[in-house]
């Protein structure tokens, strides 16, 4: 059954677009996390391996809740590690082979700095659209996500 929602085909399709490519991105930071969790190492290994079991949770949410926003505007939720890969704008490689807390702390960081721009980039767009819930569920996971970053840069002084 057609999805009648108030918005317009192209205005679904665009939104729906934006909303893939992030959802590609969430799930490639949700991997990320969980490879800090897994494999953070010194002297501070509890408080961080804890911290970014943490973020990872997070992100989890974060990735079902795009996701459902995409079959809300009655498109397919892209979900394959494949597709992830194809959409997204975050790279899954480290730049670096170390492992200590601030290593992970850097690279989730500029993560989450790329997720933010992405967004604000297209957000008005997307306001444009006449889609006020994408508009609004997209400032909120801005917002949340802004925030993270902020914690994130606090570790790295």
């Amino acid at each position: 059954m057609k999805t009648n929602i108030g918005l317009t085909d192209n205005a679904r399709q665009f939104n729906a677009e934006v909303l893939s490519k992030l959802l590609a991105d969430e799930f490639i930071l949700y991997t990320k996390a969980r490879n800090a969790h897994y494999n953070v190492t010194g002297v501070d290994f509890h408080s961080k391996h804890v911290y970014f079991e943490e973020l990872y949770t997070e992100l989890a949410v974060n990735v079902d809740a795009v996701a459902e926003r995409i079959k809300t505007l009655g498109h397919y939720a892209p979900s394959s590690l494949k597709d992830y890969l194809k959409l997204t704008h975050l790279t899954e490689e480290r730049k670096t082979t170390d492992t200590d807390s601030k290593s992970w702390i850097a690279e989730l960081l500029i993560d989450y700095e790329v997720i933010v721009s992405f967004i604000r980039q297209n957000i008005d767009a997307i306001e444009e659209s006449n889609d006020k819930s994408t508009a609004d569920f997209l400032i909120g996971l801005m917002e949340a996500h802004e925030k993270t970053a902020w914690m994130l840069r606090s570790h790295l002084g």
